[in-house]
């Protein structure tokens, strides 16, 4: 697998720079489509007279929003074109023009997402972490998801960097969660891809596929999303060893008008090389190799040409460099920043998840005493009602008893005036007998 660890990784670093176009900065459509069209080639030297024209328009309106998308035109030609300082010098002008804006908080995060990306193909992985961690900080304070979920992705990012994917893809799925709680939904088929860029390196294939299918779900809504989701399934053919298949997904991505636009060179050289070695074509190999903007990039696929020709004296040589690199104080430096960094995202999501058990436990018991209250009312409720329905039943009980005892001394009145009568009248007839 180690052949295929630079092309993975600067196809991972790539896919992540821009997701699809989308009118953050909200200017007009005329412009916003001159823009969006642009970013569909964003690393071609054309894009810089409009990248001018477009900055020098906001100078001229007094126009923040011009100026940003001339300089996020601009950023990506100098990367390309290896004016790092330049690139620096926009990033930090960026900066300055939007830290204070939270209106335009998407615009920022993304486009520190893609400097941050940059940065990692130059192997300044110290310099990434810190942007990182400035923009965790600024995306915890505001309750940012999409701030948060950016955060998450480059240190993914980062940890595939490290050739630690277990944890890559574990910050790749957190990433997801804040894209959805963000409804960022056209970043998610990109991370779906990061994740099975992990899965593969780790041969989990299975899980790259599910993945890849997922990415593959959104390319109805994004074509643009077509040559990446190809890219991925060739390194994953080639992973298995099914080269057939690797050989006609690289075929029809050369093929591909989208493809240059939407690849870097690192990422595309990295594809070439993959297949010139896969056809035997070591020399060839070698010569693009050379070619390949990182260090580190050059030294991995050396040292992996040199054993696969059996020139294993030139192999150890670029092995015994890249480890120098490795184990440098550099390297042990970026370790901790990027541990410091892990511990700041996962002590934000302890204390929210935290913070979310402390709300449900108070939810818990105030739903508990609405509860008992509302039992209690209408235990109340149902004993009054049975209280008067007793009464009730009691009243008319003792009506009827009442009517009948009046009726029954209505009857012994009557009785006895019967009684009364008849007496009176057998006195009569003694009376008149002894007479």
């Amino acid at each position: 697998m180690r052949r295929l660890t630079i092309c993975l990784l600067s196809l991972l670093l790539s896919l992540g720079l821009r997701a699809q176009i989308v009118n953050q900065l909200h200017v007009d459509q005329p412009t916003f489509l001159r823009y969006a069209q642009a970013r569909m080639q964003e690393y071609s030297p054309d894009n810089l007279p409009l990248a001018d024209s477009l900055y020098q328009e906001g100078v001229h309106k007094n126009n923040i929003r011009y100026k940003c998308l001339g300089l996020s035109l601009e950023m990506p030609v100098r990367y390309a074109q290896g004016e790092y300082e330049r690139m620096d010098e926009v990033a930090a002008e960026m900066k300055e023009l939007l830290s204070d804006r939270k209106d335009l908080r998407e615009f920022y995060f993304s486009f520190l997402d893609e400097y941050c990306g940059f940065l990692l193909l130059l192997d300044r992985v110290s310099d990434a972490v810190l942007e990182t961690r400035e923009m965790e900080r600024q995306a915890v304070a505001e309750r940012n998801a999409q701030g948060r979920m950016y955060a998450y992705r480059l240190l993914g990012l980062i940890q595939s960097y490290r050739s630690n994917s277990f944890h890559a893809v574990e910050n790749f799925e957190q990433a997801l969660r804040f894209c959805r709680e963000a409804r960022t939904e056209q970043e998610m088929p990109n991370l779906y891809i990061l994740i099975a860029e992990e899965e593969v390196k780790m041969q989990h294939f299975e899980e790259a596929e599910a993945a890849c299918k997922q990415a593959e779900s959104y390319q109805d809504f994004f074509p643009s999303l077509r040559p990446k989701v190809l890219i991925t399934r060739a390194l994953l053919c080639h992973a298995q060893g099914d080269f057939p298949d690797f050989w006609d997904y690289y075929e029809r991505l050369t093929k591909d008008p989208t493809y240059s636009l939407q690849a870097d060179a690192d990422t595309r050289n990295g594809l070439d090389i993959t297949f010139l070695r896969s056809k035997g074509l070591l020399k060839e190999a070698l010569e693009k190799a050379d070619a390949l903007g990182s260090r580190r990039a050059r030294l991995e696929q050396k040292h992996a040409i040199y054993a696969q020709q059996g020139a294993y004296r030139q192999a150890y040589d670029q092995l015994s460099q890249l480890m120098e690199e490795k184990d440098s104080t550099y390297i042990k430096v970026q370790n901790e920043d990027v541990a410091i960094l892990e511990a700041e995202l996962h002590n934000v999501q302890l204390r929210e998840e935290a913070h979310r058990l402390k709300v449900r436990n108070q939810f818990t018991i105030l739903t508990s005493f609405l509860l008992m209250f509302v039992i209690a009312f209408f235990t109340v409720l149902l004993h009054q009602w049975r209280l008067r329905e007793n009464l009730d039943r009691m009243k008319a009980q003792n009506s009827a008893q009442l009517m009948e005892r009046r009726a029954f001394q209505q009857a012994l009145n009557a009785k006895e005036v019967e009684n009364n009568m008849r007496i009176k009248f057998l006195q009569k007839k003694q009376y008149n007998t002894f007479e």
